[in-house]
């Protein structure tokens, strides 16, 4: 059984998630810790609960989903991982931060590991994530599909009700929608734990989202 502890964080309120199971081991998904305080508070969980990091996954590279890897890297000796075609925005945080958030990034955060592709798999503890590559907001961005739970983390493919802007560079409104419709092949029942917002279900999209199709 997974353990999903959300932390929401930074001014854009993206949700960070710790994943563990029985065995203690646990990945960090989208480190959006902004303030130290942010940051203090993912790591203390993680000790506190006694769990034993294996992974940093990356929803994609905008920096708002990863302000907190240098306190990962320092805490825990993870690299942040993504998908190659984000490697623009992770290779250029201070860059990143001054053309798309409009502000002055004055640390330094990895580079990461751009390892993430379509059906490779994570794994940790007893379960096992396959990773979809689902461009339209970024290029290289990516969900986290569990099977054996039913559980979907979106990034920002997918909101309750919504989807990720695509107006940013290497965003496709053509490959979003694409990437929709892969999305809803998935089971009614997957819970979707999405970059911003409250959780849904691909069936409530699929039911009130205008951009889910089957």
């Amino acid at each position: 059984m997974l353990n999903i502890q959300t932390f929401q964080v930074n001014p854009l309120q993206e949700n960070c998630y710790v994943v563990s199971d029985e065995t203690k081991e646990c990945v960090i998904i989208d480190c959006g810790a902004l303030t130290t305080s942010e940051q203090k508070t993912i790591i203390d969980y993680i000790k506190k609960e006694e769990l034993s990091p294996v992974h940093n996954l990356g929803t994609h590279g905008h920096l708002d989903h990863h302000f907190g890897d240098a306190a990962l890297l320092t805490a825990f000796n993870l690299l942040p991982e993504v998908e190659e075609n984000d490697a623009v925005f992770m290779n250029n945080p201070k860059q990143a931060a001054a053309q798309m958030l409009g502000m002055v990034l004055d640390y330094d955060l990895p580079a990461g590991d751009l390892k993430l592709g379509e059906n490779k798999t994570i794994s940790f503890g007893s379960h096992t994530f396959k990773v979809m590559h689902t461009p339209g907001h970024s290029g290289g961005s990516v969900c986290f599909y569990c099977a054996e739970e039913n559980v979907l983390f979106s990034g920002d493919t997918l909101f309750k009700g919504s989807i990720g802007r695509t107006d940013f560079p290497g965003g496709n409104m053509f490959q979003i929608i694409s990437s929709l419709r892969e999305l809803a092949q998935l089971p009614d029942a997957t819970v979707v734990y999405p970059g911003h917002g409250p959780q849904t279900s691909i069936g409530f999209e699929l039911a009130h989202n205008p951009y889910m199709d089957r």
